[in-house]
């Protein structure tokens, strides 16, 4: 006998999986729709990706989810009237309640079976956090270069020239004491500057430990609301069952600190900056430099009530000397992509509803055991 399960004594037809479970264990969302339209079976990740539950969408369809002018609903009439598959890329699909998605559309007919179709997406995050990772990666390694450099080129020097300025002020009249204080604070402000571009340059390995993410972000606030945003509101919705990270704390605490001083200089005068904190299940990545994939299920968002960045430098704030802020370094977020990326995590921008989204996700620290 040649082919089947006979010549694979092992396979044993008990042994298979059941169909349901094959479906369900496919990682792209995906609806069967019956020829009228109907949905007759929703994968899990469908669920997850709709946010609605089988049964839902079996008792009430799908077209309710998306407006009537959705690309969805366009490319399955496209793909019944023509009878053809159909494929769109990279679409921003928006759903009824006002969320929007990156994604990729699929419409297919399911041979031998007339008018059955397969509606499958093909969510773009994974891919666009991938591309992320490697730019901030890519970024990092170039702040450290240049950083380096300056450092090495430009600290010591100044030394220099605050000293002989500090020496021609106690010889020169009211006008020249003018023009060297001038050199001196203008001296002062480079070397500030460097300073903050040194953090770029120490690439040794963070010493983690476990960490409670929650503590990190009550300390950060406390310095936000004694400081720089004592003038603003802060409201945090937490997930309060969250298990520890595995961070340095010191790192982290320069994160979120420089992310909600960023929130609080974009806000208006009276905003709120709320910082949120979530578990998503099932978001894995590619650990840099390997074949292993990583989990990320911690999410930290700290969102403002600002502009946001304009949109010809959106995909560029993590890189550094890339600023929304006039007169700001661009060095903040670069080095916020730098220990986010030491941790073994991603930073995202993102605009929803008219606020600005700064997303960070974190791995979890192993089981003590």
């Amino acid at each position: 006998m040649t082919g089947g399960l006979a010549e694979v004594p092992s396979l044993r037809p008990a042994s298979f999986p059941q169909p349901a479970d094959i479906w369900n264990a496919l990682p792209a969302p995906m609806l069967l729709l019956a020829p009228d339209g109907r949905v007759a079976l929703a994968n899990s990740a469908a669920e997850t990706f709709l946010n609605v539950s089988q049964p839902q969408l079996v008792e009430r369809g799908w077209e309710w989810l998306f407006p009537e002018d959705s690309p969805v609903r366009s490319l399955v009439q496209e793909s019944r009237e023509s009878r053809n598959d159909i494929a769109a890329y990279d679409l921003v699909v928006e759903f009824a309640g006002g969320r929007r998605a990156r994604t990729d559309v699929l419409v297919g007919r399911l041979p031998d079976q007339e008018g059955w179709l397969a509606l499958s997406f093909q969510p773009r995050a994974v891919t666009s956090l991938v591309e992320k990772q490697k730019g901030q990666q890519g970024a990092a390694r170039s702040a450290i270069g240049v950083a380096a450099m300056l450092a090495h080129e430009i600290k010591n020097p100044l030394s220099g020239i605050r000293g002989a300025a500090q020496l021609l002020a106690e010889a020169a009249d009211r006008d020249g004491k003018e023009l060297t204080g001038l050199i001196i604070s203008e001296v002062d402000r480079v070397r500030a500057l460097i300073d903050r571009m040194e953090g770029f340059t120490d690439t040794r390995p963070r010493t983690l430990q476990r960490e409670n993410i929650h503590s990190v972000l009550g300390h950060v606030r406390m310095l936000a609301e004694a400081g720089f945003g004592s003038d603003l509101k802060f409201r945090e919705r937490y997930d309060p069952s969250l298990p520890p990270v595995m961070g340095d704390r010191d790192g982290l605490v320069q994160t979120f600190l420089n992310l909600i001083k960023n929130a609080v200089e974009a806000s208006p005068a009276g905003g709120t900056v709320t910082i949120t904190t979530a578990f998503r299940q099932g978001f894995r990545m590619r650990a840099h430099g390997t074949s292993a994939r990583v989990s990320l299920p911690l999410e930290v968002c700290i969102i403002d009530e600002g502009e946001g960045a304009p949109p010809q430098i959106a995909d560029h704030l993590f890189e550094p000397f890339v600023s929304a802020r006039r007169g700001g370094t661009g060095l903040g977020l670069a080095l916020v992509a730098k220990i986010v990326g030491d941790h073994g995590g991603i930073v995202e921008y993102d605009r929803r509803q008219g606020r600005t989204v700064f997303r960070v996700l974190l791995p979890l620290a192993p089981d003590e055991e």
